[in-house]
């Protein structure tokens, strides 16, 4: 991975510009790029100048007219890209063949194969590409984590996550198929990972319900169940238009492990795990932390320094988004046992359930899509997962 300053002057703050005046990069991503002192804010674009004037106003730059005159400035080393879902692997791969470092909120693209081929773009060209999803950076999980390794609720048997929250305006860009929109990507993605954290590589989907009331374009709410190799299970809620939840749980032959504020705690709050054993339960309170600031600086620090062409974050976004794109199948009623076209037996991606070696036809023309393997076959197979070839051997976040 090519460091943004191989010349040793390691200090020299990395120089981000962002993409677009989003909510998210107004309230969350601008503030944490300024406080940190890793990280310079060089330039804000927007195709409206004065809305970029007014946040440079605020958290330094240059205001730019339009995203493409972004990416020409040669004092920009990295991008934060806060554009609607169905924008960013557009945007994402133009900023790579420009040779910026990028951060992309979530999800990284709107499908599987368009990620597969950004990590490969960025792998290639030595850059930097890491997917927005800060709750993976708060300590509070690395605490479960350690609960875990040391056997606190035995062998974890069940896993239980929900992210649910308030009505939004209706016309929400989140309401629009046009834009990525959709409660699977917007807010499933978050149980669907922590699963993936939690559990390891190797689920598959056993099934989903993914619900798209009249006069919606994309689904608001959904429930998926899904079913490791060694028979564990996750059950996994989300929605818009709900009272707000975010937790997850785990429950193990010994006991059950319960995490609340699990994905969006401000950065004051001091967790609270709740470990529920025979002998009693047992309140662990956590030192607060922020999970914005620590995502910012993780990414700084890999744009500096540089990762491995394998790292542990390309490998959890890969498997991250072939899952979604399964789930989005069984909610559409492709589940194993149909037929496939032609009334033939089905195959991956007509509505099997996608086995290892599969491949799974891609969305919008592009190739067909490998499905991860669920059982690593050596310490080779660490460099190949970022290209979906097979996963990485270990469980839950010893990644």
């Amino acid at each position: 991975m090519r460091p943004v300053d191989p010349g040793g002057a390691a200090a020299r703050p990395v120089r981000i510009g962002v993409l677009g005046a989003a909510e998210i990069a107004r309230r969350r991503m601008l503030p944490a790029f300024a406080a940190e002192p890793g990280v310079e804010v060089a330039a804000i674009a927007s195709r409206k100048p004065e809305r970029a004037a007014a946040l440079t106003g605020r958290f330094g730059g240059e205001p730019v007219e339009g995203y493409a005159a972004l990416l020409e400035r040669d004092d920009v080393d990295a991008v934060y890209v806060p554009l609607p879902a169905a924008l960013h692997a557009e945007w994402v791969e133009r900023a790579l063949l420009a040779g910026k470092h990028v951060l992309a909120e979530k999800p990284l693209t709107v499908d599987a194969a368009r990620t597969r081929a950004l990590l490969a773009l960025a792998r290639a060209r030595h850059l930097v590409l890491r997917e927005n999803v800060m709750f993976d950076h708060h300590s509070q999980h690395a605490a479960v984590r350690r609960l875990l390794d040391e056997g606190a609720v035995g062998r974890p048997r069940a896993f239980h996550a929900a992210f649910t929250i308030p009505e939004l305006p209706p016309d929400d860009i989140r309401f629009s198929a046009g834009l990525g929109g959709g409660a699977l990507l917007d807010v499933g993605l978050y149980p669907v990972r922590a699963a993936l954290h939690v559990l390891g590589p190797g689920l598959r989907v056993a099934g989903a319900v993914l619900d798209r009331p009249p006069g919606h374009e994309v689904e608001t709410s959904g429930a998926v169940l899904l079913r490791g190799p060694d028979g564990v299970t996750a059950q996994l809620t989300f929605g818009i238009g709900f009272g707000y939840r975010s937790s997850y749980e785990i429950s193990g032959t010994t006991g059950r492990l319960c995490v609340d504020r699990a994905f969006t705690p401000p950065a004051d709050h001091r967790p609270v795990l709740t470990l529920e054993r025979a002998g009693g339960t047992e309140r662990i309170t956590l030192d607060a932390d922020d999970q914005v600031a620590n995502t910012v600086r993780k990414f700084a620090r890999a744009v500096r320094e540089g990762e491995g062409p394998a790292g542990p974050d390309r490998r959890a976004t890969l498997r991250q988004a072939l899952l979604l794109d399964a789930i989005r199948r069984a909610g559409r009623g492709e589940a194993a046992g149909q037929s496939g076209p032609g009334g033939g037996p089905a195959r991956a991606g007509d509505g099997a359930a996608a086995r290892p070696g599969d491949r799974v036809p891609a969305r919008s023309g592009a190739r067909d899509v490998p499905v991860l393997e669920s059982v690593s076959r050596g310490r080779a197979d660490h460099d190949l997962a970022v290209e979906g070839e097979t996963s990485a051997t270990g469980r839950g976040w010893k990644q």
